[in-house]
């Protein structure tokens, strides 16, 4: 490993008439040439000036002749925007090539949104899973969780779900309704101004009219009637569909609601409304830091990943096979 010093500098320093605050400089204190370096980036709240020392300082260790520059990021930012969405554009693709071009030769990260978001990177990605050590905390922590069933707050979340509830041997039940905020629902702006039928044009370039979407009624499809029911996802950020989902869980009978996510980001004021509403805990990894939101609601809990990560970076330090962090995972995990 090498020793990094990363400054903020006031662009006036260098740029009088800079209009930006700061800039990032990295200064390498050692001779890395030849050596395989990690960095260890975790994401804060300041995503952009994070993503930016991260790109910063792969670049100063490749221009110091570093060998292999592997990139620990536990919480791969912009995961979400991994799909075309109308006019907009697959942002995760190009972090990717920028981290790329700066001169990663590896990353180890957790639970991406998308699996598919590996083929964005022309080079190898170790996406850990921290599915053991959620379902660890199930059956040590969670009380008479024989009784519980696992629940996917939409139809999309389901197959994580069914893992889970396979794994622990419980039951399912899949939310399906108007709680879902589907994306493709948002209006884009395509019909202003007003499209005008083109009488003129020729008749074979009339396309059939799609019909408009309608969400049905909130339903449950499972029985959570006196049970415990436990609500799995990836990322939970605006609590907002979980926080109603909950409200339907206990309107049909569910006496304890957890939530389970990998990455807590919890952003806004997810920590109030968690703590009004009827959830009863929160469980959430350490991938992200949310020790602020833990003070400000004592519902979240935090489940240490740190190991795995360690593990997976002895293991590629000795050249040693990472199929055991992988053991009996599943595709859907």
């Amino acid at each position: 490993g090498c020793i990094t010093n990363v400054e903020k500098v006031k662009g006036s320093e260098y740029f009088p008439n800079a209009l930006y605050k700061s800039l990032t400089r990295v200064d390498v204190k050692e001779s890395v040439r030849g050596q395989t370096i990690f960095i260890i980036q975790t994401i804060p709240r300041d995503v952009n000036t994070a993503i930016m020392e991260l790109l910063v300082m792969a670049y100063a260790l490749k221009t110091s002749c570093a060998k292999n520059i592997i990139g620990v990021i536990p919480y791969f930012p912009y995961s979400k925007q991994c799909k075309m969405r109308k006019r907009g554009s697959i942002v995760c693709k190009l972090l990717a090539s920028m981290l790329a071009k700066a001169g990663l030769t590896h990353i180890i990260t957790m639970d991406l949104h998308q699996k598919e978001i590996q083929g964005f990177f022309s080079f190898p990605v170790d996406n850990l899973r921290a599915s053991p050590f959620l379902l660890q905390y199930i059956q040590e922590e969670v009380p008479d969780y024989r009784n519980a069933i696992i629940v996917a707050k939409s139809p999309s979340a389901a197959k994580r779900a069914q893992s889970y509830a396979e794994r622990l041997r419980l039951g399912l039940a899949v939310m399906h309704g108007e709680a879902q905020c589907s994306e493709s629902d948002m209006a884009d702006g395509r019909h202003s101004p007003p499209c005008v039928r083109n009488t003129s044009g020729h008749p074979g370039l009339e396309l059939p009219l799609m019909m408009a979407k309608e969400k049905p009624p909130i339903t449950v499809v499972g029985d959570v009637g006196g049970r415990i029911a436990i609500i799995v996802d990836d990322i939970i950020d605006d609590v907002e569909d979980f926080v109603a989902a909950a409200e339907i869980l206990k309107e049909r009978g569910a006496y304890k609601i957890y939530i389970m996510a990998t990455h807590g980001l919890l952003s806004a004021d997810a920590p109030r409304l968690i703590e009004e509403s009827a959830i009863d805990e929160v469980v959430v990894t350490n991938t992200v830091p949310h020790e602020v939101q833990k003070l400000q609601c004592p519902k979240i809990k935090t489940v240490d990943v740190s190991m795995i990560l360690a593990e997976a970076i002895r293991r590629i330090h000795n050249g040693e096979s990472m199929a055991y962090l992988f053991r009996n995972i599943t595709v859907d995990d």
